[in-house]
Order: C-alpha cells, then sequence, then structure tokens
C-alpha cells in the first residue's frame, strides 16, 4: 500500500544493495511528507526515464520508521549518506553534489516529520490529561 502526501522531490537517486558485491543501482526516488518511496528502474537506460520506464512497485521507507540521515561524504562531484533506520539497518545513497541534495531534503523532512509527531503526542498528552481532570474527582465536597 503506497502511503500519501504532497510529493516534495521526485527524482534519481543511487542505492547501495545489500548484496556481496554492494552495487549501486539508479532508483526513482519520490520524497513525500510520510516518507521515501523507491522504484526499481526496468531497463539499462539513463537519465530521466518516462514512468513506463520504471515499476509500478515501490520500496517504501517511512519516516516513523527512520532515525536518522547521516554519514555525509563528498567525493568526486557525488554525495553519500546513510538513512539509518530504527530496526539499526543502514541504507546508502549517493546523488550528484549540484543544486540541493538528497540528503538534505530527506533530513528536513524527517525533521519536519517527528515535529509533527511530537506536537500531536502533545496535543494528545493535554487532552487526555484535560479530560481526566474533567471528571469530577477534583471537586470538593
Amino acid at each position: 500500500m503506497s502511503f500519501p502526501g504532497k510529493v516534495m522531490r521526485d527524482g534519481l537517486l543511487e542505492k547501495r544493495s545489500s548484496g556481496l558485491l554492494q552495487l549501486w543501482k539508479k532508483k526513482r526516488c519520490v520524497l513525500t511528507e510520510e516518507g521515501l518511496r523507491l522504484h526499481d528502474c526496468k531497463g539499462g537506460g539513463g537519465g530521466d526515464a518516462p514512468s513506463s520506464a520504471w515499476r509500478s512497485k515501490a520500496k517504501e521507507l517511512r519516516f516513523e520508521r527512520i532515525d536518522t540521515v547521516d554519514c555525509v561524504e563528498y567525493k568526486r562531484g557525488l554525495v553519500y549518506f546513510t538513512v539509518v533506520m530504527a530496526t539499526g539497518k543502514d541504507i546508502d545513497f549517493r546523488c550528484p553534489q549540484d543544486g540541493t541534495a538528497w540528503n538534505a531534503e530527506i533530513a528536513l523532512a524527517l525533521v519536519r516529520y517527528k515535529n509533527l509527531q511530537a506536537v500531536q503526542t502533545g496535543r494528545n498528552r493535554h487532552l487526555f490529561t484535560a479530560h481526566l481532570g474533567s471528571t469530577g474527582e477534583d471537586e470538593e465536597l
């Protein structure tokens, strides 16, 4: 099931495979308010391929399961970074250094998501304690 949300960025990233050879594979990435979707490329074509060249099934990295974005390194015109999942799994990515780097946009979206979750938790806690206080238990007899 695909998560909804406003698309904040759509483009190409390279993800390092978790196999023995750890090859870099191109992915079409869609950054939303809820997380990151990674689409596999069907063919070996380069550049921004039409949507038909991307598989419809996507791997979803939801912000609720991401701890942080770190390990940023700049080498030969590329930015290398790691997305650390709550399970402790590291997922390595790289992208061109020109323009706004993906790592910065993912990190900012993650912070925005975590802040909204914290605000919502605080509101819920406040409403819960306010509701408990209105039961009449504190009234004098």
